[in-house]
């Protein structure tokens, strides 16, 4: 099944069939049992017509009080693009060390007021000579720590600005609208497949002018050793999101520019769309 947070309500995707439900998106998404409580929720609704026109004009992010985080050099592919970008600063050996760690490195992204919807305009900051769009399956986790779903995350970053230094990340992830999120949860007893695809367009003027692909299966750590390492010292009173990192890293030669199209897929889950301030 499939979540979308609406100003109209909760709208729930079952087998083809769509359902409105009013309820507290905090409390809502943060239960244990959530696939369990939407079967039995959908039972007591009636299916409505006009679903798909509710997603197009009031969409929602999939999170309110929850915060994002991220990790970073899960994938064997951002390791040697992070290697590569902060030889020149000395950072590169970093990398190569949490690549490696049982640790994994994981960081705060942002809050409700620095994300957009689907459909929303990202920022590129303007002291940033190098930006890029990072890919990511998120996932979505209760105050317990149990992953309950799936999402799917634009981890904007400044490249250029991380490259110069590693102990820039801070403000190389997190500014005013840095990341997007959505269009909406999937929700499923099972954990997602490891085969699922991750796939990435940017659009520039109705050209294709960056694409590529990723396979999660491809990720060096668990989904269940994130959450686990994240939920350690941290308590959520409703619930996180946690993107899983890239592995789709666009070369040097490429970067964001105004107006460019962003569109994140991740098979099962749906479309991302944002574009560039």
């Amino acid at each position: 099944m499939k979540v979308y947070n609406t100003s109209k309500g909760i709208i729930i995707e079952s087998e083809n069939s769509f359902y409105l439900a009013h309820q507290n998106w905090d409390d809502f998404i943060n239960q244990d049992d959530l696939s369990n409580q939407l079967h039995s929720l959908i039972e007591a609704l009636e299916p409505i017509d006009n679903a798909e026109s509710i997603i197009a004009d009031y969409l929602l992010l999939p999170m309110q009080s929850q915060e994002l985080w991220a990790s970073g050099v899960t994938y064997f592919n951002s390791k040697l693009a992070r290697q590569e970008e902060s030889k020149d600063a000395g950072g590169g050996d970093y990398y190569e060390r949490v690549y490696n760690a049982d640790r994994p490195e994981l960081f705060f992204k942002a809050n409700v007021n620095r994300t957009v919807p689907s459909g929303g305009k990202v920022n590129i900051r303007k002291d940033s000579t190098w930006d890029v769009p990072e890919p990511e399956l998120t996932l979505v986790i209760t105050s317990s720590g149990k992953i309950v779903g799936y999402t799917i995350g634009n981890d904007m970053s400044s490249r250029s600005i991380e490259g110069e230094n590693p102990l820039y990340l801070p403000q190389a992830k997190t500014y005013d609208a840095c990341a997007g999120l959505g269009p909406c949860i999937l929700v499923s007893d099972r954990a997602i497949d490891k085969d699922t695809i991750i796939s990435l367009n940017v659009i520039r003027n109705d050209t294709i002018v960056f694409e590529g692909t990723v396979e999660i299966n491809k990720m060096k750590r668990s989904l269940e050793e994130l959450a686990g390492y994240l939920y350690r010292e941290c308590s959520f009173p409703f619930g996180s999101l946690l993107m899983t990192g890239t592995g789709i890293v666009p070369t040097t030669a490429f970067t964001l520019k105004s107006n460019d199209k962003i569109e994140i897929s991740i098979v099962g889950i749906g479309t991302l769309i944002n574009y560039v301030k």
